[in-house]
């Protein structure tokens, strides 16, 4: 289903750039309105042909759609540029966001003058990039990947299904799911993650010989530190509204490394086999593509 009226992203960076690519290549939106304190990044979609126009629309309607895609913690304050616009919020667009953290996002939109905006739909897409910018946009960015919705009950239904079509149309399996548990699940499966490959760059990076360390480095080392690249603000902001979340997985990781270190330290083999032959297994069983390389 195409959009009948403007796409009006916030945010022109790669996620940003990207849902304008793919809704031009894709036939979803034939108007897309960029909006960001960032000129030459307004410059720079406009040159590349994702954006139409730039600057908050002053007439935003019914049938206009808004992604917000700014860093999480910049959220909160376009919500409340967008409360404070008029009678009604966005003027009764659609309104959705793609922060990979909900519950900061949520609460802000509740504590909104008159609670939580009916056309508003929180999202996640779970896509992304170590790359930046929207000179990195992809149009085929999200294509297979899941999309994760975190509607209230007081969402209308309108508003779930115009944000379902914009995702779908992008080639996105979308889903839903509660706040508190999207969350949780993302702390492990992504934050984590994305902290640990900071952290490991980091440390051997302020090794005397670590010009030598990375000239060394082989496949497995690039392969997990890739995401190492990605863009440190919009992290920090991530681990910052997800504190919780990832201090509660990262205290379990270090009891766990605790153990493995003991094993490793006493010479255990066979408990460290075990440990190793129990992870192989789960990743073979559950991750798409394991064991190919």
């Amino acid at each position: 289903m195409s959009l009948s009226g403007r796409l009006v992203i916030v945010g022109a960076g790669l996620i940003g750039g990207s849902i304008a690519a793919g809704a031009r290549e894709r036939g979803y939106a034939s108007y897309v309105v960029g909006v960001d304190a960032d000129r030459s990044a307004l410059e720079q979609g406009t040159g590349l042909a994702l954006l139409d126009a730039t600057g908050t629309p002053k007439d935003l309607g019914p049938d206009d759609l808004v992604v917000i895609a700014t860093p999480t913690l910049a959220v909160p304050g376009v919500l409340a540029e967008l409360a404070a616009s008029g009678e009604r919020f966005a003027g009764g667009a659609t309104v959705t966001d793609v922060a990979s953290v909900k519950s900061n996002v949520v609460e802000a939109a509740a504590g909104l003058p008159g609670g939580m905006p009916e056309g508003f739909v929180p999202g996640h897409p779970i896509a992304g990039s170590e790359r930046s910018g929207i000179g990195a946009a992809r149009a085929d960015l999200f294509v297979g990947r899941r999309v994760i919705l975190t509607p209230a009950e007081s969402t209308e239904a309108m508003a779930r299904e115009r944000v379902r079509d914009l995702w779908e149309s992008l080639g996105a399996e979308v889903s839903e799911m509660d706040v508190a548990d999207h969350d949780r699940v993302l702390a492990m499966t992504s934050h984590l993650p994305h902290l640990l490959a900071f952290a490991l760059v980091d440390t051997l990076g302020r090794e005397p010989e670590h010009e030598a360390i990375f000239g060394l480095a082989a496949g497995g080392f690039r392969d997990f530190t890739r995401i190492a690249s990605s863009d440190a603000t919009m992290w920090a902001d991530v681990f910052m509204a997800n504190g919780a979340a990832v201090v509660d997985v990262l205290d379990r990781l270090l009891l766990d490394l605790g153990e493995l270190r003991t094993l490793v330290q006493t010479g255990d083999r066979a408990a460290l086999h075990e440990v190793l032959s129990r992870a192989k297994r789960l990743r073979d069983a559950h991750v798409p593509g394991a064991g190919e390389y």
